[in-house]
């Protein structure tokens, strides 16, 4: 497992570069309203994905090792096709930036096909081609961006997303001839039992998710309401820089998650569980201390003088970042183990705080009002997760402290590897 965790560690930390690289080169690209109307439409998309991952996400991951994968890929690219044309035409009849219907659609559609296609990789345990097309979404991104803005001449911010849509396909269809080189054509039919079975697991899944998604991004919405387009841009930073470190931290989420998935035991389970605990903690402190050490001044002369406020906006967030990573593994725990119930009240209870807290904090103080909102729904999903988890296994700070043993072990698998 640990090599494992390794490897996917390394693939995360490339898309950490390569993110921030995206996110610096478009605030200083478009600025802070351009920086929002990107934000509002991933967060749609984003949104849109949730409803497709019913059948293209974990679902799509669980069931690759019990049914036959045929009969898996064709349900999941059915309903990616059908979501990613059908939701994105509510948002437009909400008139949540209406004007990039078109671009919303695309990004839809092949992120949730691509979707179905890495969430096989994961269910069947090639975590290595996991790794590669998680890394090549943002390489080929900034790829095509350079391509559209250097060779095209194109500037407007509509470049972001035709890149992404760009980048998508060109994906999808490689990963669609990989897979599709393993099935057995005429195997591919309609299965009820695998329709039910991706559907109950699937939407009980996505619930959490898209509840906890919510919790994520409806400050986003709050503060377009509240204080413009330009607030979203410059509170968007400081989130943009915990989901970057998210995926580093998720790296090892989705190994436990396939190790819960395809083990025979609750005990090995459970003791995995809290391995991965201990590295996403140790991990996490060192995060936070870089965003302390780091001078104010050094985010102002990466991002632009808009965005003065980045560290502050990322020390408030802190606190909810680090609760979030550490509690995801027990999340990814609970999925695995098909414990679904505690995802979905955790979510539910988190998004209830942000609302009520962007409500009441938002209009009074703007971005530091979005900033208390989302860190207070964090600390309290993570503490739900953490009070469940402990209920049923035995806590201890040797949960959190990495031996030297351990340290070593890991030394002589990097170095060998």
């Amino acid at each position: 497992m640990q090599l494992t965790i390794i490897k996917t560690f390394v693939s995360r930390f490339l898309i950490l570069i390569l993110s921030f690289g995206l996110v610096i080169y478009s605030t200083n690209m478009w600025g802070s309203e351009g920086k929002g109307t990107i934000s509002i439409v991933v967060a749609n998309a984003a949104a849109v994905s949730f409803f497709s991952s019913i059948f293209s996400g974990s679902s799509a991951s669980y069931f690759a090792s019990r049914f036959k994968i045929e009969k898996v890929l064709l349900f999941a690219y059915l309903w990616s096709l059908l979501t990613g044309l059908l939701i994105p035409f509510l948002f437009s009849l909400a008139s949540i930036q209406s004007e990039y219907l078109l671009y919303l659609i695309g990004i839809s559609v092949f992120s949730s096909l691509l979707s179905t296609n890495i969430s096989l990789f994961i269910g069947t345990q090639d975590i290595r081609k996991f790794n590669v097309y998680t890394v090549l979404q943002q390489l080929v991104h900034i790829i095509f961006i350079g391509i559209l803005v250097y060779l095209f001449g194109k500037k407007d911010v509509s470049v972001y997303f035709l890149a992404q849509i760009g980048c998508l396909v060109v994906l999808f269809l490689t990963s669609f001839f990989q897979i599709i080189k393993k099935c057995n054509i005429s195997e591919i039919s309609f299965s009820k039992e695998v329709a039910r079975n991706m559907f109950e697991y699937g939407w009980k899944t996505q619930l959490s998710a898209f509840v906890q998604f919510l919790n994520y991004r409806l400050s986003f919405y709050f503060l377009e309401y509240f204080e413009g387009i330009a607030s979203v841009g410059i509170f968007s930073i400081g989130v943009t820089f915990s989901e970057a470190i998210w995926t580093i931290t998720r790296s090892i989420a989705v190994v436990l998650y396939s190790d819960v998935v395809n083990s025979k035991s609750r005990e090995e389970s459970v003791e995995k569980t809290k391995d991965s605990l201990k590295l996403t903690f140790i991990l996490m402190i060192g995060f936070v201390l870089g965003i302390i050490i780091i001078p104010s001044q050094v985010y102002e002369i990466i991002f632009g003088k808009e965005f003065t406020h980045t560290k502050e906006i990322m020390l408030l967030l802190s606190p909810g970042i680090f609760a979030i990573a550490v509690s995801d593994m027990v999340g990814h725990y609970f999925s695995g183990m098909r414990e679904l119930k505690i995802l979905n009240v955790k979510s539910i209870v988190g998004l209830a705080v942000t609302v009520i807290f962007s409500f009441i904090a938002i209009p009074r103080w703007g971005i530091w009002g979005a900033c208390l909102a989302t860190t207070s729904s964090y600390l309290v999903s993570a503490f739900l997760m953490f009070r469940k988890f402990y209920s049923s296994t035995t806590f201890s700070l040797k949960d959190y402290m990495v031996s030297k043993e351990e340290i070593q072990l890991l030394k002589e698998k990097f170095l060998k590897k």
